[in-house]
């Protein structure tokens, strides 16, 4: 699929933006994809061009999209939830700030596409936390739940007051083998796989039988792509999609890979994280988006940890049998 205009991603450097990349490479070319970040890049491989940009930086913002043409804008910045709680000015701060730059250069570049990213922390201790529903009580007790909760709103503020094109995903957890994770509650998903392939007891911060709906990061790029390709008229929630995926606890993960790995040991001592997941819901009922743009999970928790552990024993291999 060819494409004339260029695409931004802003964040590229993290656990999405990174995937996100190397997916849109093979699907429109290195050439017009453009990878941008606060950092310069170390461990992760960027292919084609790379900037180093703040997303708080209107101007700096304004001047690439003018520069290099672009047309569509995926902006991934942002403080996650256990880091977020650790300096709630600036996790405020880099949210906010950053989106509202984003969906104001859509109001002035017109026809220019964003996608900003939610997630299930805008929910809270009194919403469901069964087969949590699109529209319900949302009551977040993270500063990053706030923001992504007032994002959302500014998202859909823009869509009707502007006309901006601006799509959102309530992301769950997400698991991926190919970049470090960012600072997020359900973190303790990807460490343990790394854990288990070195062979390593792993202690982890939350309970046992603590449920959180997770995501394997295939699946989660693949949904962002077919939202952000969707028709416009098929795009009918412009706040944020829920967007379920599998729902497990630590103690089922952890027999997954006993499955494979049968010395494998875990144990549980949970700290302040184990608060925010006592906040979030269990399960995750994404039935708008399976109606609206034909969303469908591919990947279980078996298959997950199945490619996990394959994958990440070959990152510990020496460099010559990699």
């Amino acid at each position: 699929m060819s494409i004339t205009h260029k695409t931004l991603i802003i964040g590229a450097l993290g656990q999405i933006g990174s995937e996100l990349a190397e997916t849109l490479y093979a699907r429109h070319g290195v050439e017009n994809i453009i990878c941008a970040d606060i950092r310069e890049p170390q461990t992760v491989q960027i292919e084609g061009k790379y900037l180093k940009l703040d997303v708080t930086d209107k101007a700096g913002l304004y001047e690439v999209i003018e520069q290099h043409e672009i047309r569509v804008i995926y902006n991934l910045a942002a403080i996650l939830s256990a880091k977020g709680e650790q300096n709630p000015e600036w996790a405020w701060h880099l949210n906010m700030s950053g989106l509202l730059n984003s969906l104001e250069a859509a109001r002035h570049f017109k026809g220019l596409q964003i996608f900003w990213p939610s997630s299930i922390a805008v929910f809270g201790p009194h919403s469901p936390r069964q087969n949590t529903p699109q529209y319900t009580v949302m009551d977040p007790n993270t500063v990053y739940g706030i923001s992504k909760l007032a994002g959302e709103r500014w998202c859909e503020y823009y869509a009707q007051k502007y006309g901006v094109d601006v799509r959102s995903i309530r992301y769950p957890g997400l698991i991926g083998y190919k970049s470090a994770p960012g600072g997020g509650t359900t973190d303790y998903a990807v460490d343990i796989y790394h854990y288990a392939v070195q062979h390593k007891p792993f202690t982890c911060f939350l309970s046992e039988n603590t449920y959180l709906p997770m995501m394997y990061m295939e699946d989660a790029i693949r949904a962002t792509l077919e939202l952000m390709e969707a028709p416009a008229e098929k795009v009918k929630n412009r706040s944020s999609y829920n967007l379920g995926g599998i729902s497990f606890s630590p103690k089922e993960i952890a027999a997954s890979i006993q499955k494979h790995i049968p010395d494998f040991e875990c144990t549980y001592v949970p700290d302040f994280r184990q608060a925010i997941a006592d906040s979030w819901p269990q399960s995750i009922d994404d039935a708008d988006a399976k109606m609206d743009w034909g969303w469908k999970g591919k990947y279980d928790m078996e298959a997950m940890t199945q490619i996990m552990l394959e994958n990440i024993t070959k990152q510990y291999l020496p460099q010559t049998q990699n």
